[in-house]
C-alpha cells in the first residue's frame, strides 16, 4: 500500500491563539443569538413542512393506484420521489438532529423520530451527530470519510481494492440508505474492541425489523393497492426510492469531499481542541451549493453544509439568515467560505474519486482566503416562512 501524500496548509496555522478564540467566541455568538430568537414562527414552519410532505406522500400514492395510465405512472413516481426527498433532508435528517427539540413537540422530536430510509434512528444518532460532527473530516476518525469503502482524500493511503471505486460508487448512490445503514454497523470498532459483538448482532436485528417495514411499504402493501397493476406500482416505488437515493447521495458528497473541503489529520486535531478550533475546522471541512430557495429546501438546506456543520442544532431553515454572518467572520479573519455551483462541485467530487481509485495523488488546490472573489450562495433571506411559501416555489 502507499503511503499517504503531502497535505496542504491548513489555515488554523496562520491564526494566533487569540484570533482562535475570537473566532470561537464570534460563531458561538450567532449561535446563542439564533436560538433566543427561535420562536412560534419557526414552529410553524417545521409543522407546516410535515403537513406538506404527508400531503405530497399521499397524493403520489393515489396517483399510483392508477399506474396503468402512463401519466399517472409518471406523476406518481416524480411525486412519491419529491416527497420522499423532503421528508429525509428537510425533516428527517434535521429532526433528528435536535433541531426542533426546544419545541417539546412530542411528535416532532429527535427522541421519537424514524425516519423513511433504512438506517434505524438510534444508530444513524450516534454515527452521524456524534461521531461525524465531533471528528469531520479527521481521517481515522470520521468515518464519514469516503463511508470506508472509498478513498476521497490522498492521505488515505491506498490499496488494490480502490481500483473498483468507481463502480461501487455508482452502487452507492443508488443504493445510499443501505449503505448508511451498514456504515453506521462499524464493525472496525467490533475488530477493535470498541464494540461488543453482542451490540453488532442488536444492531444488526433493528437493520433487519426496519428493511422488513420498508419492504413491506413500498413492495408489498402500496403494489398490492393498485391491483391488476401492481407490477408498475412496485417499479415507480423502486424508482422514487431511486431518485431519493440518488439525489441525498449527491447533496452529501458535494457538502464534504468536494476541492475546496479541507481534511485533518488526528494529529492536526488533537494540537488544538478548543472550541474556536473546532469551530474553524467545522468551516474548512464543509462546502456549499450554490442555488435558490427551491433548491435549498429540496436539500433540506444542506447545501449550506457550512452553516449546517457549524450549527448542527439549529433549525435548517435559519442557515441561510445565518450564511452572512459566517462570511463577515470569513472576511474578517482572512478564511475560506466554500461554495460554488452544483454542477462544479459534484464534479470535482466525481473527478477526485476516479483519481483517487488508482496510486498515488496529490491533494487539490484549495480556495484562498476571503480576499479573492468567492461566489454567494442566493436564497430569500434564508427561510420559507411556511408550506404556502414552499409549495410556491414550485411551477
Amino acid at each position: 500500500m502507499s503511503q499517504p501524500s503531502p497535505t496542504v496548509e491548513n489555515p488554523l496555522d496562520r491564526l494566533s491563539r487569540e484570533q482562535i478564540d475570537e473566532i470561537g467566541e464570534a460563531f458561538q455568538r450567532i449561535h446563542d443569538e439564533v436560538y433566543a430568537d427561535l420562536g412560534e414562527a419557526d414552529a410553524t414552519y417545521i409543522r407546516n413542512v410535515v403537513q406538506f410532505h404527508r400531503r405530497l406522500a399521499a397524493i403520489g400514492r393515489i396517483e399510483l393506484t392508477a399506474s396503468r395510465f402512463t401519466p399517472a405512472l409518471v406523476l406518481g413516481t416524480l411525486t412519491l420521489g419529491a416527497a420522499k426527498i423532503i421528508e429525509n433532508m428537510e425533516i428527517g435528517h434535521n429532526v433528528m438532529h435536535g433541531q426542533w427539540d426546544w419545541m417539546n413537540d412530542p411528535h416532532i422530536h429527535s427522541s421519537v423520530w424514524d425516519w423513511d430510509t433504512a438506517s434505524p434512528a438510534a444508530a444513524w444518532k450516534h454515527s452521524h451527530n456524534y461521531v461525524h460532527h465531533t471528528y469531520t473530516n479527521v481521517i481515522g476518525k470520521d468515518k464519514d470519510v469516503g463511508y470506508e469503502i472509498m478513498r476521497v482524500d490522498p492521505r488515505q493511503p491506498w490499496n488494490p481494492v480502490f481500483l473498483a471505486q468507481p463502480f461501487y460508487n455508482l452502487i452507492l448512490a443508488a443504493f445510499f440508505e443501505w449503505g448508511v445503514a451498514l456504515h453506521d454497523l462499524d464493525p472496525e470498532a467490533v475488530r477493535k474492541g470498541t464494540k461488543s459483538r453482542s451490540q453488532l448482532r442488536d444492531e444488526i436485528k433493528a437493520i433487519g425489523r426496519k428493511a422488513r417495514r420498508q419492504i413491506v411499504k413500498d413492495y408489498v402493501a402500496f403494489p398490492l393497492l393498485s391491483g391488476p397493476s401492481w407490477r408498475r406500482t412496485l417499479a415507480a416505488n423502486f424508482t422514487a426510492n431511486l431518485i431519493r437515493n440518488v439525489w441525498t447521495y449527491a447533496i452529501i458528497f458535494c457538502g464534504h469531499f468536494p476541492d475546496q473541503a479541507y481534511t485533518f489529520s488526528e494529529e492536526e486535531a488533537e494540537a488544538d481542541d478548543s472550541a474556536g478550533a473546532w469551530y474553524v475546522r467545522q468551516l474548512l471541512g464543509a462546502a456549499n451549493i450554490d442555488g435558490g430557495p427551491a433548491f435549498h429546501f429540496m436539500s433540506g438546506n444542506l447545501s449550506y453544509q457550512v452553516e449546517h456543520h457549524l450549527y448542527p442544532d439549529l433549525p435548517s431553515s435559519r442557515y441561510g439568515e445565518i450564511a452572512p454572518q459566517v462570511k463577515a467572520i470569513c472576511e474578517r479573519y482572512d478564511l475560506p467560505y466554500n461554495t460554488g455551483p452544483f454542477r462544479k462541485q459534484f464534479g470535482s467530487v466525481q473527478r477526485t474519486l476516479l483519481r483517487l481509485a488508482f496510486p498515488g495523488g496529490s491533494p487539490r488546490p484549495k480556495p484562498g482566503p476571503w480576499r479573492e472573489p468567492v461566489p454567494t450562495p442566493s436564497s430569500s433571506n434564508g427561510r420559507v416562512p411556511d408550506a404556502e411559501g414552499v409549495l410556491a416555489a414550485f411551477p
